[in-house]
């Protein structure tokens, strides 16, 4: 048997302000823009070069979706960004005025920041170090 994860869905406020910051703020690859119906949008959007996870951007479509942009896992880190080169990366959220929620640190498993994307969820980027076992 042979399975993985092929993307997570994050729930949006607009799906054009979402492509806008996850491409042109983090660089992320605009994979597919799908229209479903006349407000509904099949969105897929993933780091450059990833050939793992990316994420579904899915409009909240009602009040309890719409009360989960932003803390989809109740205030505690959601997303996991890996880097092969952290102080690029660090740079440019500091560039692109992305919230630093915890500065850089140097970790067992590698060098750690955290960020908060446009709606508050929360990321750890991550340059690998020593082992992976985050």
């Amino acid at each position: 048997m042979q399975q993985y994860i092929a993307q997570l869905a994050l729930v949006v406020d607009d799906y054009d302000e979402a492509i806008d910051f996850y491409t042109r703020k983090l660089h992320f690859t605009l994979l597919e823009d799908t229209p479903l119906s006349a407000v509904k949008r099949w969105v897929r959007v993933a780091p450059p070069g990833s050939a793992g996870c990316g994420l579904l951007l899915a409009k909240a479509a009602d009040a309890a979706q719409k009360s989960r942009v932003g803390n989809q896992t109740g205030g505690r880190v959601f997303l996991f960004l890996h880097t092969d080169d952290f102080e690029r990366d660090y740079r440019n959220l500091i560039e692109n005025d992305i919230e630093i929620v915890r500065p850089p640190s140097v970790e067992a498993y590698g060098t750690v920041a955290v960020f908060a994307d446009l709606y508050g969820n929360l990321w750890d980027l991550i340059e690998p170090g020593f082992s992976t076992g985050r």
